[in-house]
């Protein structure tokens, strides 16, 4: 004959029965099924008192929590994961630490650790664990000072109401500051020739500017051959560089910035039309520059490691010289020499 298989709730019935009656003796019945004393007085209890409702589980929570996070706080994690959805729990932890330091009456709720803020977040239903999953940490590493190299990239095509966006992003090395994010119609030298000199004006010269290998600032066919703007690039006194073929990870800092370009801005919104973006662009270049706290510089905020570069930029291109030596020969528009 097989084994009768008993579910846990039937082996309890069982035992409150035989327990419950004349002349049960208690202990011996505890011992062969298996079970304290104490265990099997309890069942027995629930059971005169509730009947047979009274052996299911119940809730191992404490009827009391004295160090659980305050509701309002709580409201106050989710709220603000709710404006910065693409915020984790230390930056969050970070920025409620600077509202409630800011010049206003002191609040009664102290502000959570980032584990309580995480778990807050899985409470509400506020992380993707399929998506946590799929980031892994990269080993860091960045430039001693502000302006020793920029990383620069444009994002990929974006949709809008009419037309498309190609985002222009321009990265500080040292300090994660974003030194420009612009809405383009297009990824040609002469739009990305413009919006460096606008930035050049305001924050100064690099040493040197990080890209990959394509158009407008690199060859891909040729990686050694200089661009048209990579010629400009040299005679401001930037050395341009170029990442690895096919290796990304290289300008990693500016990658990592796209992807949360993407999910801060553009993936949220869909914006009608260039200005709007830039708009949008610029309220987020804002938040990622003087709010949002960054985990590579110990949750502070990349404006303030940043300062402009003492290096101006020269309105006026010093002239080429050339030497003794040298045969100066005309290039032509498609790249000959005659």
């Amino acid at each position: 004959m097989p084994w009768q298989e008993q579910s846990q709730m039937s082996l309890r019935h069982e035992f409150v029965t035989l327990a419950d009656a004349d002349g049960a003796n208690i202990r011996e019945l505890c011992r062969r099924y298996g079970i304290s004393p104490t265990t099997g007085y309890k069942w027995l209890t629930r059971y005169r008192a509730e009947g047979v409702d009274g052996l299911t589980d119940r809730s191992r929570r404490p009827h009391r929590s004295p160090n659980q996070t305050d509701p309002a706080m709580e409201t106050r994690v989710v709220e603000l994961r709710d404006a910065y959805p693409a915020w984790g729990s230390r930056k969050l932890s970070m920025v409620l630490a600077r509202q409630d330091h800011a010049p206003s009456p002191p609040r009664d709720d102290p502000v959570p650790s980032p584990s309580t803020i995480t778990r807050i977040l899985h409470r509400h239903d506020r992380i993707d664990l399929a998506e946590s999953a799929r980031h892994t940490a990269w080993q860091r590493f960045e430039h001693a000072q502000p302006n020793d190299l920029w990383q620069m990239d444009c994002k990929g095509h974006v949709a809008l109401g009419t037309g498309r966006c190609h985002p222009l992003l321009i990265l500080d090395d040292h300090s994660r500051f974003l030194v420009g994010v612009f809405a383009c119609d297009n990824e040609q030298e002469t739009t990305v020739q413009t919006h460096l000199t606008a930035v050049f004006r305001h924050y100064g010269l690099p040493r040197h500017l990080l890209t990959d290998n394509g158009a407008p600032w690199g060859v891909p066919q040729a990686p050694d051959r200089l661009t048209t703007l990579g010629a400009w690039l040299l005679r401001l006194g930037v050395e341009p560089w170029h990442g690895r073929i096919r290796h990304p990870q290289t300008q990693g800092k500016v990658e990592r910035v796209n992807r949360s370009c993407k999910a801060e801005v553009c993936w949220p919104y869909q914006c009608a039309d260039l200005p709007a973006s830039q708009t949008g662009f610029d309220a987020w270049r804002d938040r990622s520059n003087l709010i949002r706290p960054h985990e590579a510089l110990g949750l502070d905020v990349p404006a303030s490691r940043y300062q402009p570069s003492p290096r101006p930029f020269p309105e006026v291109l010093p002239p080429i010289e050339y030497g003794a030596d040298d045969i100066v020969r005309t290039v032509h528009g498609s790249g000959q020499i005659r």
